[in-house]
């Protein structure tokens, strides 16, 4: 348990509007932000009338943020300076840029702040020493992260804040710093900004009071929680969060799941990860990695476990004492409700498509269940290495699909490793049509969906059973837990959990 502060951030351009959000936001939050430079200049006086009368059961924070800080509907100094000379004492607290800070001699919990929407400034020390030296009660810095190290300098500024005994709301925006709106309070930020929904976000990154609240628990966070993370650049879409964290809460374990946005493995490693370099101290206890680090992270691992090394990826990884080992439970994800809902794969023709991490993982569990594979590829030294490492078949992919039709006839299953059918460019390609597939028994695709993805509705369309990427997800997740945990996982309230949040 932390002593922080959620701070719900509420955009609207009329006073109406405003105020439905505000009665919305009650639900989860320590404070309301109420963004007056959201609101058309003709509807403020209204609004402050409204709020005036309005019962309130959440204290209010009022920001009238400039443009080149994030503010909406292009309003000038003079009428930021206007509001704030108006503003009596009707507010908990005021959050004001330095240029209008003159304004608010004798208000109460004032946040004197400054935004970079353009990344890190190089001064930032400076910055906050400056903006310290004011009279302010708390002191806000918000730079923009590209990669999750990007946020270690503003973060670092608690550790400074705490000495002086000074307030202080550090942020990293966009989602390489959503870490540090998350995991924030437990390290002493005076409050966090959420948004009311998503789509309601008023900066990049925010995430949603009920998420901050009901997944990651972050009020309930403190030093000694265990931190896990999924690596991975993309990390936005990844559902991982929403299986791991209700699996924590519901053993009753000090412990959060975050998405890292990491594009550069070893810069995150050495700085926020290993015992003797890191800038950052976090209770790290293991992480969950995906695209594309699946083999890149195993140089900085201290052991691997037998099937991750004869896999040659990880997509595991477990901390204790400093040392890091990693694991794949890739291949236990993949092959567990396969043989399920297919049954034994010995002596089962396989096709595999795809050369990645994924693929390494899914052609190690089936040579081990005695399956005849051939892997597929577009590139074909890729492909080859790959295949003559793992003593299968290879086939070149062509570009066209429908080259490849007649070569089908010759396989029982199909996986579907790619990333077609992602959410993305590439949502609504399939590898192959209904006809190219007829005559097989089984598809399977890795992308994760609650809906079919476009090759299993192929798939469907001709009677053909499939396998969709979401129980791999679950299996393999659940295996994670286990490792990090040593105990068994709540495999269905994961699975609820999970399929509660998937978009269709």
């Amino acid at each position: 348990m932390n002593n922080g502060k959620i701070c719900v951030s509420v955009c609207a351009e009329t006073a109406d509007e405003m105020i439905a959000k505000i009665n919305q936001a009650e639900e989860f939050a320590d404070l309301i932000e109420v963004r007056f430079d959201c609101v058309e200049r003709s509807e403020i006086a209204n609004l402050r009338y409204q709020l005036s009368d309005l019962e309130r059961r959440v204290p209010l924070l009022a920001t009238f943020r400039a443009d080149d800080q994030g503010g909406h509907g292009n309003k000038t100094f003079a009428d930021r300076k206007e509001f704030w000379r108006s503003v009596q004492r009707e507010f908990w607290g005021v959050d004001l840029e330095e240029d209008v800070f003159d304004t608010s001699e004798g208000w109460d919990n004032r946040i004197i702040s400054q935004h970079d929407f353009d990344g890190v400034p190089s001064d930032l020390t400076s910055i906050y020493e400056r903006l310290s030296a004011s009279d302010a009660e708390i002191v806000k810095l918000a730079v923009t992260a590209d990669d999750i190290t990007d946020g270690i300098s503003v973060w670092k500024l608690l550790e400074q804040a705490k000495v002086e005994k000074k307030q202080i709301i550090p942020i990293a925006m966009g989602d390489a710093g959503k870490w540090t709106r998350i995991l924030g309070l437990a390290y002493g930020a005076f409050l966090t900004y959420a948004s009311l929904g998503t789509g309601g976000e008023t900066a990049p990154g925010q995430v949603t009071a009920k998420d901050l609240v009901e997944v990651y628990r972050a009020k309930e966070l403190d030093e000694d929680t265990q931190v896990f993370g999924v690596l991975g650049e993309p990390i936005a879409q990844s559902m991982s969060p929403y299986m791991h964290n209700p699996a924590f809460a519901e053993r009753g374990l000090n412990a959060v799941f975050v998405s890292f946005l990491v594009k550069n493995i070893d810069e995150f490693v050495r700085r926020m990860v290993k015992p003797e370099s890191r800038e950052v101290e976090f209770n790290f206890g293991g992480f969950s990695v995906t695209m594309p680090h699946k083999q890149s992270i195993i140089k900085h691992l201290d052991t691997l476990d037998a099937t991750a090394k004869a896999i040659g990826a990880v997509n595991t990884v477990k901390i204790t004492d400093g040392k890091l080992t990693g694991y794949n439970t890739d291949a236990h994800g993949f092959i567990t409700p396969l043989k399920a809902k297919f049954g034994e794969v010995r002596d089962t023709r396989i096709a595999v498509f795809g050369a990645g991490g994924a693929a390494r993982a899914c052609v190690y569990a089936l040579k081990e269940e005695g399956a005849e594979v051939t892997v597929f590829a577009r590139d074909k030294q890729k492909g080859r290495a790959f295949a003559d490492e793992f003593d299968v078949g290879f086939i070149e992919f062509p570009n066209e699909s429908k080259e490849t039709k007649g070569s089908l006839s010759d396989f029982d299953i199909l996986v579907d490793t790619t990333p077609l059918g992602m959410k993305g460019d590439r949502e609504n390609d399939s590898l192959f049509n209904a006809d190219q597939l007829d005559g097989l028994k089984f598809v399977y695709d890795l992308v994760t969906k609650a809906s079919d993805t476009p090759i299993l509705r192929e798939a469907h369309s001709i009677g053909i059973p499939t396998l969709g990427g979401l129980e791999m997800l679950i299996a393999q997740g659940a295996k994670q837990f286990e490792i990090w945990t040593g105990t068994p996982a709540p495999v269905e309230l994961m699975r609820n959990s999970l399929v509660a949040r998937m978009p269709e």
